[in-house]
């Protein structure tokens, strides 16, 4: 693989997974089992799923034909395959194996997507994704799992510029959110400008589209994760599309997540 985007990509999934891995690796078992912001899901329910997410992924890049199986397997039980397959890793995997498997399967992954041909598309539970919007898709997955389990530990982790492809996949997956709630997307783009932790400021869209973004690019991430309410937050809207986006924005695919409660309503 050329790429030097899809390079650089896999490059910071590998260190956001190594920073989720520090915070998991010393825990005993009760922290293992803390209960998380996702309702029902434990510490390892958070690692279960990063662990199963990372092998279909692997099967997507590798084995097209298994990959469909277990698009089979979702299509039969859309509301709960994600909670049955976490459930079954928890069940069957005492802590520490459960994070021997899920390194494993970070090794195959990057080496799956490293070894890929340049401009490579693999069928996903979406559209197809090529290499470099695979290890975006779970470099966002990583990240906000991983804010779940921080909640869950009480840490507070430091935003990074890893967070910048948690935005972009924000932003591109704006007409996402709209559809998945049999919406409308506005026709128009939005600017969407955020800064990074280093003072960078990142844009997206026209300089002078009159629906516009603002805030920290980590506070956006959150929204967008839906790891953090609106209200909590401080990313701002002028215009009513741009606003009624920040109500229902999400960078993952599937249904429409419930969100998290603000602090007041908790």
């Amino acid at each position: 693989m050329s790429d030097a985007a899809a390079v650089s990509v896999l490059d910071d999934l590998r260190e956001e997974s190594e920073e989720l891995d520090a915070l998991v690796a010393g825990l005993s078992g009760e922290g293992w089992s803390l209960p998380t912001p996702a309702e029902r899901w434990t510490v390892a329910h958070q690692i279960a799923h990063l662990t199963w997410t990372d092998e279909v992924t692997v099967l997507s890049v590798t084995d097209a034909d298994a990959f469909a199986g277990e698009v089979g397997t979702a299509m039969a039980d859309p509301d709960s395959f994600v909670d049955r397959a976490a459930d079954e890793l928890v069940g069957t995997l005492a802590p520490d194996a459960l994070l021997d498997r899920w390194r494993d399967g970070r090794r195959r992954l990057q080496e799956a997507l490293r070894a890929a041909a340049p401009g490579s598309r693999f069928p996903w539970y979406g559209p197809p994704m090529g290499v470099t919007s695979m290890a975006t898709a779970r470099l966002m997955e990583t990240w906000a799992h991983g804010q779940d389990v921080a909640d869950a530990l009480g840490v507070t982790r430091a935003p990074t510029g890893r967070l910048r492809h948690v935005a972009r996949i924000g932003v591109r997956a704006r007409d996402y959110a709209y559809f998945v709630r049999g919406m409308k997307a506005p026709e128009e783009e939005f600017r969407v400008e955020l800064t990074a932790p280093d003072g960078e400021l990142i844009a997206y869209g026209p300089e002078g589209a009159p629906q516009r973004v603002t805030g920290p690019l980590y506070d956006f991430c959150l929204l967008v994760t839906q790891r953090a309410h609106r209200a909590d937050l401080a990313v701002r809207a002028v215009g009513a599309d741009a606003g009624q986006w920040l109500d229902i924005a999400q960078a993952f695919a599937g249904p429409a997540g419930p969100g998290r409660p603000a602090r007041e309503d908790r």
